[in-house]
């Protein structure tokens, strides 16, 4: 069985409109998990925001953290 992960929204009838065509030639029966948040539950961007105000992470504005450079290491390029 193949998985697929995608967005979409539920409108106020109840029905599930996708943000992206699928990529599976129909018609064919698939099976559906919906998940959505918890009213009580923090947004991503919340988490972000409260990682990024964190003072647990003050350290990184040190500037002896910045041990690396654009200069270093070598360009990547796959020989595929």
């Amino acid at each position: 069985m193949n998985a697929v992960e995608t967005t979409g929204v539920v409108d106020a009838q109840r029905q599930l409109h996708l943000d992206q065509p699928l990529p599976v030639a129909g018609p064919s029966r698939v099976r559906v998990i919906v998940l959505f948040p918890d009213s009580d539950e923090i947004s991503e961007s919340d988490w972000l925001k409260a990682a990024a105000t964190n003072p647990a992470f003050d350290f990184l504005k040190d500037s002896a953290e910045d041990i690396y450079s654009a200069a270093d290491g070598k360009e990547f390029r796959d020989q595929r």
